[in-house]
């Protein structure tokens, strides 16, 4: 029985296990495995009638503990306890009489001692009245433990029946109608799965039967017949075994096989046995190329873009060797981040080809670069729009509106020279202050920008800038960004110059990020438009507006490419502009507030300059007027005007006066 209970103990646990492990089975991703919602659902329901089964079997589980195993645990440890207990006193007492009697029966018979047989018959009364009570409780005791084996025994064995019925009526009220017809659908189903395994099995060895029949001169290391399989140069990913040499010591070398495969802009090899793969080198802006090894063929080197790590490795024929110069040659150029990668890939090899060849002008290959006007399609699918499609506008302003085609590109940061910095550095040289030959800004454009409000760096690279005809047009810029990304790709110009661009409510600033010098200042005032591309968030440009040397104005459109903060970078510069707005009109408004409140001011002044000049009038008129008067003139009844004090004080000070005015006269 303990078994029993044992057992249903782990069937129930068991059983919860499964039901958990079933609801959880959707978190789980296999290599292989795909999104099913049918067999996800499917294990739901399972999950939920195991789970109901589960709770089922945990009543059993209870049931069982209760009828089944209390009762038996019940005789077991105290009716059997309560007997051998009693059989050990029965033991001790049964001893004891015998001690009492042996000592009643060596009473001598000669030396008769009242005292001494009082004890020994006390003694043997008390052992034998002990013994005989001892008795009678373990005689009754196993008399009762004969009904009680009884009761032991069926009422267990009553219990697991009755827990078992009540476990089969539970479980036949659970499992109704709607979970069998569940269970025969899902039969149905497994039936189906099955039959579908083996039309699967039955095609799949049928496919590798013709792969094998067709693939049979593929096994070779060299393909007999180049023409056969020709060498694809479009390819942006590619994997495959490779031996890479490794330097055992100065001129020694071993070469180890490893397979290799290319993940985003990054080479990696992983050895067998291994979980994952290392990485090998960083393919982003890397040169690569065929070298010529004294012990091995078909060998290419790969270099980092900084030229510290250089990595031979060596294919198995020159199809795969120029297969992989090829890939690696796309990934450095960054296609790979493109949506369409291959067909990318594919004119960028085209316009190399076509640009080998030999032409008469520049201007020839530009027309035969520039999509026909015959259909839109090989528009769109031209390199020019790099991922993007040209807007109406294009329809009606065409391309050589917008750039020229001869226009020279500048692929490096080279600092203008205008007459304006010539007459700056005359200036500095004639006041003894040394001036930087290379254009760079030094500290005053940078208190320049203190006072700005904002403040945003990026990582930028610069790729290139030309000269354009147009700068209020929406499609400059992209059409800037097709030219130089084609004349990049035809003149495999991979390096780019990394710069921080530092974006100001005054100018945008390219520093050198190890020396922290200015290298070029665009004042924000200058910078026309700004756009990032359609579909490569990573490439931006603005048109910058200057004033020429004889008063004409020229467009020159700078391109840069950033960390896919394209978007982020033409926001930060259209903020920067409206905060620069803001502030002139704020400023025009302070300045105008200050020109009315000096206006007010004069007014004011010439106000009480004039009510000043008033005063003083009608004081001297007023002293005129009392110098002028007779000394206490006779009046008409013959007596004398006595003036007061205040009139005598003025006549006074008018005679005063009126002889000072004299003597100054």
């Amino acid at each position: 029985m303990q078994r029993i209970y044992d057992a249903q103990n782990e069937l129930s646990a068991a059983t919860h296990l499964t039901s958990r492990l079933l609801k959880e089975y959707d978190k789980q991703r296999f290599p292989l495995g795909g999104d099913d919602e049918v067999m996800s659902s499917t294990l739901q329901q399972f999950a939920k009638v195991i789970d109901e089964l589960s709770s089922c079997h945990a009543v059993l589980s209870t049931q069982l503990a209760d009828a089944m195993m209390f009762p038996v645990t019940q005789f077991k440890e105290r009716d059997l306890k309560e007997i051998l207990t009693l059989k050990e006193v029965f033991q001790i007492a049964s001893n004891d009489h015998d001690t009492a009697i042996n000592r009643y029966s060596r009473l001598s018979k000669r030396r008769d001692n009242e005292k001494l047989r009082a004890e020994a018959v006390e003694d043997v009364y008390t052992s034998r009245k002990k013994q005989h009570q001892t008795m009678m409780h373990y005689f009754c005791s196993l008399n009762t433990l004969q009904y009680k084996k009884k009761t032991a025994l069926l009422e267990p064995l009553l219990g697991y029946m009755q827990a078992q019925i009540s476990f089969f009526k539970l479980g036949s009220e659970n499992l109704t109608q709607q979970w069998e017809d569940f269970l025969g659908t899902i039969g149905t189903s497994v039936q189906n799965v099955r039959r579908e395994m083996e039309e699967e099995v039955g095609q799949m060895q049928q496919t590798i039967q013709d792969m094998e029949r067709s693939c049979d001169p593929l096994y070779a290391p060299c393909d007999p017949d180049p023409a056969h399989s020709p060498v694809c140069r479009n390819l942006t990913r590619k994997q495959g075994y490779l031996y890479i040499r490794n330097k055992t010591g100065l001129v020694s070398s071993s070469w180890e096989r490893q397979y290799f495969f290319t993940q985003g802009g990054n080479l990696m090899q992983q050895g067998r046995g291994e979980v994952a793969g290392g990485l090998v080198t960083d393919l982003d802006n890397c040169s690569v190329m065929a070298v010529d090894c004294d012990d091995r063929r078909f060998c290419f080197q790969v270099t980092s873009f900084d030229g510290k790590k250089v990595v031979t490795l060596q294919s198995e024929s020159r199809k795969d060797c120029e297969e992989w110069i090829a890939t690696i040659n796309n990934i450095s150029k960054r296609i790979y981040l493109s949506e369409n990668a291959e067909e990318l890939a594919a004119r960028v090899n085209q316009s190399a080809l076509e640009a080998v060849t030999p032409s008469p002008s520049f201007q020839q290959r530009h027309e035969s670069m520039r999509p026909s006007s015959k259909g839109r399609v090989g528009r769109a699918s031209s390199i020019s729009s790099v991922g993007s499609e040209p807007s109406p506008a294009l329809s009606v302003l065409s391309l050589d509106a917008l750039v020229a085609p001869d226009t020279p590109i500048q692929f490096d940061i080279i600092s203008p020279v205008s007459e304006e910095n010539s007459g700056q550095n005359k200036t500095a040289a004639q006041s003894g202050r040394r001036s930087n030959p290379f254009g760079e800004s030094g500290d005053s454009t940078s208190e320049d920008s203190e006072d700005s409000i904002l403040h945003q760096l990026f990582i930028v690279r610069f790729l290139g800038s030309m000269e354009v005809k147009t700068a209020e047009s929406a499609d400059v810029i992209s059409e800037t960004m097709r030219q130089i990304m084609a004349a990049r790709a035809i003149h495999n110009i991979f390096r780019m110059t990394e710069s921080h661009l530092l974006v100001t409510c005054d100018c945008l600033k390219l520093i050198d990020p190890q020396t922290q010098v200015t290298r070029l200042r665009f004042p924000l005032s200058s910078v026309v438009q700004c756009l990032s591309h359609q579909d490569n968030k990573r490439l931006f440009g603005f048109v910058l507006q200057s004033a020429g040397g004889r008063g004409d104005s020229r467009a020159v459109c700078y391109i840069f490419e950033s960390n896919n903060e394209g978007e982020k970078i033409c926001d930060s510069i259209g903020l920067a502009k409206q905060i620069a707005f803001h502030s002139d009109m704020d400023r025009k408004a302070v300045e105008k507030r200050k020109e009315q409140d000096k206006a007010k001011e004069k007014q004011q002044e010439e106000l009480s300059k004039q009510r000043q000049i008033e005063k003083d009038l009608e004081e001297q008129s007023r002293l005129i007027a009392a110098s002028s008067r007779p000394a206490n003139p006779p009046t008409s009844d013959g007596q004398f005007l006595v003036l007061s004090n205040s009139q005598s004080e003025d006549s006074d000070a008018g005679e005063e006066g009126k002889k000072k005015g004299e003597s100054e006269a």
